[in-house]
Order: structure tokens, then C-alpha cells, then sequence
């Protein structure tokens, strides 16, 4: 008989206190435009399912932002060195992972760019992925 062996796709944070592997190829990658994507420094995200994901180390050193409303995405990051991780955490069957903390090939590419509208003028989209004004629905 055959043993298959995963691949698991590494992640971390810049200092590296914080280490997770994801077991599967992630749903889909996206860019949000908006100025708190932005400015978390997490604007193109991979979105993870739950089962797929495995902290190896730093729980300690994961700080959870809860926003005031009207915002409602709570963003984790590294109390170390501060890299934005996304929702890491999440009770959420998916959740947002910033792609910039992967290690490894994700094994997909950009899907889609929302709120463009927010786009500040500097920035050039690059890529033929579809684009949306704001959130679609």
C-alpha cells in the first residue's frame, strides 16, 4: 500500500515566536483595499479552514484587536514583533490568515481585489484578478 504524505504549508510571524502549519491548499487568496486592511499590513489574505490549521508555538505571544463598531473583524498579531496574523484563533469554520505570513508556496494565487475604491493612488493593481468597488455580496 501507498502512505501520502501531506505537504504542510509553514507559517510565522517575523521574529518567529509564533509558528503554524496549514494542511491543506487554502479556499481561495484575496486583496481588501480598505485603509484597516492596509494599514494592519494584511491586505492580501488566504482564507484557511479550521480543521487545516495547527499552531506549533506562540499562543502566548498571539494579542487579540477587537474593534469598536461599526467594525466587527477581530485581527490577532504578534505581541513580539507585531506581524498582523489575521483572525489565527478564529472559531470560525474559515478564517483570514495574512498571506505575507507563509512560508511556503499557498498553491494559488490571487483571486480577487475588494473595496478598490479605497485604493490609495500609489498603488497600481497589477494582476488580471476581478475587481470590486467595495465588499461584494
Amino acid at each position: 500500500f501507498f502512505i501520502y504524505r501531506i505537504n504542510m504549508i509553514k507559517g510565522s510571524c517575523c521574529c518567529g515566536v509564533i509558528k503554524f502549519e496549514i494542511s491543506t491548499v487554502p479556499d481561495m487568496m484575496g486583496t481588501c483595499h480598505c485603509s484597516r486592511c492596509r494599514k494592519l499590513g494584511s491586505s492580501t489574505i488566504v482564507f484557511i479552514k479550521k480543521e487545516s490549521f495547527n499552531l506549533i508555538q506562540g499562543k502566548e505571544f498571539i494579542e487579540i484587536y477587537k474593534p469598536e463598531s461599526p467594525f466587527s473583524y477581530v485581527r490577532t498579531f504578534c505581541r513580539k514583533c507585531g506581524t498582523a496574523l489575521g483572525e489565527i484563533g478564529s472559531e470560525s469554520e474559515s478564517f483570514p490568515v495574512p498571506v505575507n505570513c507563509l512560508d511556503d508556496d499557498p498553491g494559488l494565487r490571487n483571486q480577487f481585489h475588494v473595496f478598490v475604491s479605497s485604493k490609495p493612488v500609489w498603488y497600481e493593481i497589477a494582476d488580471s484578478a476581478p475587481q470590486y468597488q467595495e465588499n461584494p455580496a
